[in-house]
């Protein structure tokens, strides 16, 4: 019978839609609590993103017998961060262009009064809004993605660095069958 290799991409799908879960309920939760869109809560997000990354190459390592290489864990990361990326953006579209598109008009009402602020044309200002309730949910997904990949990366190099742990000429392989 031939050993079946562990699958990262099964894991990080697995730990992406777990976070999707968690902030879909991270954000309506601040929704309701009516908080401040510039509050400092906006970023309660990253935090599970962090740990479901962790636990991501922590789980791919465990499938693995107990050792991981420091490509094998970024590779792990990686994914996770690039499907939760994903996933969270089309959730951000959908979420600002029609399951709370209010969201986008007080951003709206808040640019205005910068700009009027400033002291931009009444027409000036018009066409900037129009241009940020039409693209914004677009704009704010692809950000979201690319910040998410990025901060992803980063996290997915550190956790590879310390969960590495190569199989030495000494070590035992592991078994066969992954359930003896």
């Amino acid at each position: 019978m031939e050993q079946l290799k562990p699958n990262p991409t099964k894991v990080a799908t697995k730990w992406a839609l777990i976070n999707l879960l968690v902030s879909i309920v991270l954000t309506y939760l601040i929704q309701f609590a009516s908080t401040d869109p510039n509050s400092p809560l906006k970023y309660l997000g990253y935090l599970p993103f962090i740990i479901f990354l962790i636990l991501t190459q922590k789980e791919f390592k465990d499938q693995q017998g107990g050792y991981l290489t420091f490509g094998e864990g970024f590779s792990a990361g990686f994914r996770y961060a690039v499907f939760t990326s994903i996933l969270l953006a089309l959730f951000t579209y959908v979420y600002l262009a029609f399951l709370s598109p209010e969201i986008m008009q007080k951003a709206a009402e808040q640019a205005r009064a910068q700009m009027e602020a400033k002291g931009m044309s009444s027409e000036d200002i018009d066409k900037a809004i129009g241009y940020t309730i039409k693209l914004g949910p677009i704009i704010g997904a692809f950000v979201l993605a690319i910040i998410d990949t990025i901060i992803g990366i980063a996290i997915a190099l550190v956790g590879a660095a310390i969960f590495k742990k190569e199989r030495s000429a000494y070590d035992p392989e592991p078994p066969a069958d992954p359930t003896v």
